[in-house]
């Protein structure tokens, strides 16, 4: 018998092992290499998204790529940036952590009086951003606040839970028309594209920030955010930002959301509005509080 004879039973023993792990994996549901991930259904027969759901990124220090800063709000030093005095005793607590940021493309495309702003809002951090003072987060920034959130999914309905400051989002699954008037989180009205949900978001104010860094939208700001279940415990998220009175073009931040995994995973309760009261009312005080 020839060598090449010898050698070709274990060829045939390969590719039927080879075949028989393919077909496994297929009977088994797990998606083969260039398959797309199909989610289990909901009830109703849509994309099942109910669950608990975190970011796991720096966005909500600065969405752009950045580096490490000693913190949000800086002065000038003897051999270049420290903390300003109102942060100083924080040390690194309140520094910054690098991150490679969400948004495609590179910078973000301010107007130039807009990025002006922006450098203005970043100068004045602790004073102006509506974060310290639990004021509510608005879309997208509520993604991916280092909080979790709970997607709340039925047949007719659908809703978005934050354990920061208690925020809701309803997602109308019908046209419910022109919102009624502007607020933090506006209103969402969602549909599906195959496996992926699909929610406009309008109706927004101007008082809400992208993150601590003073990325900032006006009134104008329209948002299409993109859920899609890429694998049993992740969701890909993609944000498409339109604001014609801050931005030259409309851009576009993406990031994976992260089911929490622990037996007794829930929304825990963070209405951190009772928190900020010395904050914003202490100087009113009768006797006032020495600072």
């Amino acid at each position: 018998m020839s060598s090449i004879e010898t050698r070709r039973p274990w060829r045939i023993w390969v590719r039927l092992t080879v075949t028989g792990l393919a077909l496994l994996l297929v009977l088994g549901g797990l998606p083969l290499s260039g398959q797309a991930y199909r989610a289990p259904r909901a009830p109703g027969g849509k994309p099942d998204l109910n669950g608990i759901w975190q970011a796991l990124n720096e966005a909500n220090y600065d969405i752009e790529a950045h580096v490490a800063r000693p913190a949000m709000a800086l002065r000038p030093g003897p051999f270049g940036p420290v903390p300003a005095a109102a942060v100083v005793a924080l040390g690194a607590v309140g520094a910054v952590p690098p991150g490679v940021g969400v948004v495609e493309g590179g910078e973000l495309p301010y107007r130039p009086e807009a990025l002006a702003k922006k450098k203005q809002n970043q100068q004045d951090w602790l004073n102006l951003d509506p974060e310290v003072k639990c004021y509510l987060p608005g879309v997208p920034r509520a993604t991916y606040m280092p909080y979790p959130f709970q997607i709340v999914q039925s047949a007719s309905a659908m809703s978005f839970v934050y354990e920061y400051a208690g925020a809701v989002r309803n997602i109308y699954l019908k046209d419910p028309g022109r919102p009624p008037a502007d607020s933090w989180m506006g209103q969402s009205a969602g549909h599906w594209e195959g496996e992926t949900l699909v929610v406009d978001v309008t109706g927004l104010n101007d008082q809400s920030w992208f993150d601590r860094a003073g990325n900032f939208h006006s009134d104008k700001l329209h948002v299409v955010e993109r859920y899609t279940r890429t694998s049993p415990d992740v969701i890909s998220y993609e944000a498409t930002i339109e604001d014609p009175a801050v931005f030259t073009r409309p851009w576009k931040m993406s990031m994976a959301l992260y089911r929490r995994q622990e037996k007794n995973a829930q929304l825990l309760d963070f209405k951190c509005v009772e928190f900020v009261e010395e904050l914003l009312y202490g100087q009113w005080r009768k006797h006032p509080l020495s600072k």
